[in-house]
């Protein structure tokens, strides 16, 4: 269990880039986290991973998250971790040397899967190749929790389609996925869970389950949780179309 307890963050300059934000992710789920540019979902992930200071408690099973269960997260970032001058097949044998339960077979049949070369070095990659090869890194790993900022970038729609298709085949039940992305009515369809960040609180969290329930898609959950103004885009065309003043 991934336990956050009154989690804030602040840069310098700024105000609180996370607020207090507390929750509880078992392992086995498919959470997605949304939330418009700046909530604090790129500035959340990086807290879980130890990437920044933060005021609270994160915990793994009731351990503080350090060098003794690092080894259980992954990440998977538009930034890219990967290293440029290697190769994916140098990849695959330093992670296999770092990483004891590092899963070979997926990584195999991930790199197959999206057709991208194991001898060639991953920083000649095209932008979506980086990013797929960002993805194959985490989920083969060995992690039990993965965490994934805006994966698909740079990918067409086919392959983000395949792909969600693959996720949901090669997950074992204690895998978690943590996927932060705008593409929502993509992953409607496969994630269990979603929470919402606003200005650095979490101001939502709801399973798909419940919102079917209540006859809600993702997308009207998100409107109604940002409070959002159908009449917004009226408005602004309506002052930009008015004459202008004698």
């Amino acid at each position: 269990m991934l336990t956050l307890k009154n989690i804030s963050k602040s840069y310098p300059g700024t105000k609180n880039a996370l607020n207090g934000v507390s929750l509880t992710i078992p392992r086995g789920e498919i959470v997605g986290l949304f939330g418009e540019n700046g909530a604090g979902k790129t500035t959340l992930m990086k807290c879980i991973l130890g990437l920044h200071r933060f005021r609270g408690e994160i915990t793994l099973d009731g351990q503080p998250v350090g060098r003794a269960n690092i080894e259980k997260f992954s990440f998977a970032t538009s930034e890219h971790s990967f290293f440029p001058l290697l190769t994916a097949k140098a990849h695959r044998e330093f992670y296999g040397d770092h990483f004891p339960a590092f899963r070979g077979k997926r990584f195999d049949a991930l790199m197959e899967f999206f057709d991208l070369p194991m001898g060639k070095k991953v920083g000649s990659f095209s932008t979506g190749q980086k990013n797929q090869f960002e993805v194959i890194l985490a989920l083969s790993q060995g992690a039990d929790y993965i965490l994934m900022d805006e994966p698909f970038a740079g990918n067409d729609v086919f392959n983000r389609e395949d792909f969600y298709k693959v996720l949901l085949g090669i997950l074992e039940p204690n895998e978690t996925v943590l996927l932060s992305t705008h593409l929502l009515e993509e992953v409607s369809s496969f994630i269990g869970r979603a929470l919402l960040l606003n200005k650095g609180k979490l101001v939502a969290d709801a399973s798909l389950l419940e919102l079917e329930e209540e006859g809600k898609d993702l997308m009207t959950f998100v409107k109604e949780a940002y409070r959002y103004k159908a009449d917004r885009v009226f408005q602004a065309l309506g002052k930009l179309t008015d004459s202008p003043e004698d």
